[in-house]
């Protein structure tokens, strides 16, 4: 099997393994985390071009478990995000991790932002070395093993 083709089939399951904990994944920690794990994939090659942006949208749009949030409200702080990242990339980096890193205490959430990051990071088709990056550092920051993620 190619990698891309298991790469697919492991978004997928990601995907059914966050719609089963959909009612787990409610709180405002988990709400921030995910944007915030949004913008730091959708910049980490250092740019963020519109069908990045694209992407997100339609993960806010037809995510299940990220219907349990309004969606110009998770708009909103996805492009907070971004714009500290573009102020200043290093310094909007480190903000942003730590905000990720608010849902280490929470196992399943941690979980769920991880797998967010990793869908987002191979909706174009291609999850690239400077997106697997910042996924594993954010792995990192939650206390889990990339490994456990095959980053």
């Amino acid at each position: 099997m190619a990698l891309w083709d298991r790469f697919k089939e492991s978004a997928q399951t990601m995907q059914t393994q966050l719609t089963a904990k959909k009612n787990d994944l409610k709180s405002g920690a988990f709400r921030d985390a995910s944007m915030a794990m949004c913008a730091l994939v959708s910049a980490a090659d250092g740019s963020v071009d519109p069908s990045e942006r694209q992407r997100v949208a339609a993960l806010i749009a037809g995510n299940d478990v990220l219907q349990n949030f309004p969606a110009m409200d998770l708009q909103r702080r996805f492009d907070d995000y971004l714009n500290k990242l573009a102020a200043d990339f290093d310094f909007g980096k480190v903000a942003i991790l730590q905000e990720i890193a608010k849902v280490q205490k929470k196992p399943t959430e941690a979980r769920a932002v991880i797998q967010i990051g990793i869908v987002i990071g191979g909706a174009d088709g291609v999850f690239d070395k400077s997106e697997q990056a910042v996924v594993r550092e954010a792995c990192f920051a939650v206390g889990l093993n990339p490994a456990e993620f095959d980053l």
